[in-house]
């Protein structure tokens, strides 16, 4: 159960009977699996004030072009239709839609009731997807003087399956899995005066606290003298200092090491390269990175995990002041390469790259993954909907892909071109600049390619970059997107059977005996 703000959202395998101007209902689902349900199992929530003949009828009215919906009673039971078909870029389970219809066809009131149908594969990436539609963070004056909570209970009903029922562990992954959603949309939302690095690294330690780990923190004028450069020259400038925080899960048993590393800018003026007056707003979301990371691994560690997983957060608050790294300045990272600065606005992927070398170097990680709000340009490349994925593996390349369509929180593939791109950040007096020459020249595959480079193009581990720039919000709402696409990209390794279920990933994707053999840390996860 997840109790914030004044929206107690809850899932359970059956939410009762009750009739809907007691407790309004939305009914969802495609049409051709809402035509499946028996009347017996939505009758509880509807009758006497929809009959059978009722609900028939209301089924025959819908007409999705892309989604359609139709009053049942009133203004407390209404059914909603998904669309009819999607196309191979897109979810099966529709998710974008599930949260557009749970956001304007859910009736009010304080105790509510969803009925979600679906087929099971679509379980995960539904609840996810509702999760979404009800964000936590509000200042709002009038909300912050209502006392009562409202309830909000989710039920599915499940068409492929005999009793049509989900089973409790079931249940208590989806609640898992949409806290986490939750929490890292609040993350996002929250802005810097409330969630500084100060205010981050105590999310971190409340995290840790719950799962039994305590947090490994690199802070200050301690990430210099270590080396951390590109952390440390992002966020020296703040009142907040910037921090290099780590929490790690190592299970007896483990078989290889992974490590998720995120961007944690909690707000990015530009620094000397200043944003203009139009630019700068929003810019409270550029942690949205390593606020889903967060989410994600509170959520993977309560269901279980077999192998060794890091969350590394690279947090700074990109500030202007007397201290700030200038354009020109030159600065060692992590990896011991130098950057010439000539963007300090390109400061994602200075964070980053400490982030995934001190994951290779300190943490032994077979296999990386930086999450980040990183470019503009990807809401160009791929859109407002699906992250762009770069990676140094073909294999999970196609993973990501494929659990973006499983999970609801979409991917798409980046050029992957060193020997082409990296050029572009060629430096007279550094191993490298830290923004390309040109800006027409795959911008976001390049950025990329800066934070790849710091652990060598010819690292033999896996490397994938995932940015979700423009998916990380939709209007003015974070969406906790990141959450469910590393939860199910991962699953093959949880102890969770239903995310064992939505991953890609697992011994039935290799084909090769010989590939096992020369690559046996890989074994579970390729």
């Amino acid at each position: 159960m997840t109790k914030m703000a004044n929206v107690v959202l809850e899932f359970q395998a059956c939410a009762g009977d009750f009739e809907p101007q007691n407790r309004p209902v939305l009914i969802l689902g495609h049409q051709s699996n809402l035509q499946r349900v028996s009347w017996s199992l939505v009758k509880g929530k509807l009758q006497p004030a929809v009959s059978k003949e009722v609900w028939q009828a209301a089924l025959g009215t819908l007409n999705p072009n892309p989604t359609d919906s139709c009053p049942l009673y009133l203004n407390h039971a209404v059914v909603a239709a998904l669309p009819l078909r999607v196309s191979r870029h897109n979810s099966p389970s529709s998710a974008n839609f599930v949260s557009r219809l749970v956001r304007t066809c859910l009736p009010g009131g304080t105790n509510r009731c969803i009925v979600m149908v679906c087929e099971r594969s679509d379980v995960f990436a539904s609840a996810c997807a509702i999760a979404r539609a009800f964000p936590i963070f509000s200042r709002r004056s009038t909300s912050s003087r209502r006392a009562e909570k409202k309830h909000v209970t989710v039920e599915f009903v499940i068409v492929d399956r005999d009793g049509n029922r989900l089973e409790p562990a079931e249940v208590q992954c989806l609640s898992n899995a949409a806290e986490g959603v939750r929490l890292a949309a609040r993350i996002v939302d929250t802005p810097c005066n409330e969630m500084n690095t100060d205010h981050f690294l105590d999310e971190i330690r409340a995290v840790g606290a719950e799962l039994g780990i305590t947090p490994v923190i690199i802070r200050g004028e301690e990430l210099k003298q270590k080396g951390f450069g590109g952390i440390y020259g992002v966020g020296k400038a703040a009142e907040h200092p910037p921090a290099l925080a780590v929490l790690s899960h190592t299970p007896d048993g483990a078989t290889q090491t992974i490590a998720w590393v995120g961007k944690g800018i909690v707000y990015d003026t530009g620094g000397l390269s200043i944003k203009g007056k139009t630019t700068m707003p929003g810019m409270k979301r550029d942690c949205g990175g390593a606020a889903a990371i967060l989410g994600a691994y509170k959520a993977t560690i309560k269901q279980g995990f077999k192998d060794n997983l890091h969350a590394v957060f690279c947090l700074a608050e990109n500030a202007v002041g007397p201290t700030a790294t200038r354009p020109d300045d030159i600065h060692t990272l992590y990896s011991g390469k130098t950057v010439e600065i000539n963007n300090t606005d390109a400061e994602g992927r200075l964070v980053l790259a400490d982030g995934v070398v001190y994951a290779s170097k300190d943490l032994s990680a077979d296999i990386i993954l930086d999450m980040a709000t990183l470019t503009g340009a990807q809401g160009i490349s791929t859109g407002k909907h699906h992250a762009a994925v770069m990676t140094n593996s073909e294999q999970w390349e196609t993973a990501c892909v494929r659990a973006g369509r499983s999970s609801g929180d979409l991917a798409h593939p980046l050029v992957y071109c060193p020997e082409l791109h990296f050029s572009e950040f060629t430096s007279a007096v550094a191993d490298m600049k830290n923004s390309v020459a040109d800006r027409e020249n795959a911008q976001s595959s390049c950025a990329g390619l800066f934070v790849g480079s710091h652990l060598g193009f010819d690292w033999s581990g896996v490397w994938v970059h995932v940015d979700m720039a423009s998916p990380v919000h939709a209007g003015e709402r974070a969406t906790g997107f990141g959450v469910a696409l590393l939860m199910a990209l991962f699953g093959q390794a949880s102890d969770d059977a239903m995310l064992k279920d939505v991953s890609p990933l697992g011994a039935a994707t290799v084909t090769s005996g010989d590939q096992m053999e020369r690559d046996c840390k890989r074994r579970r996860l390729v």
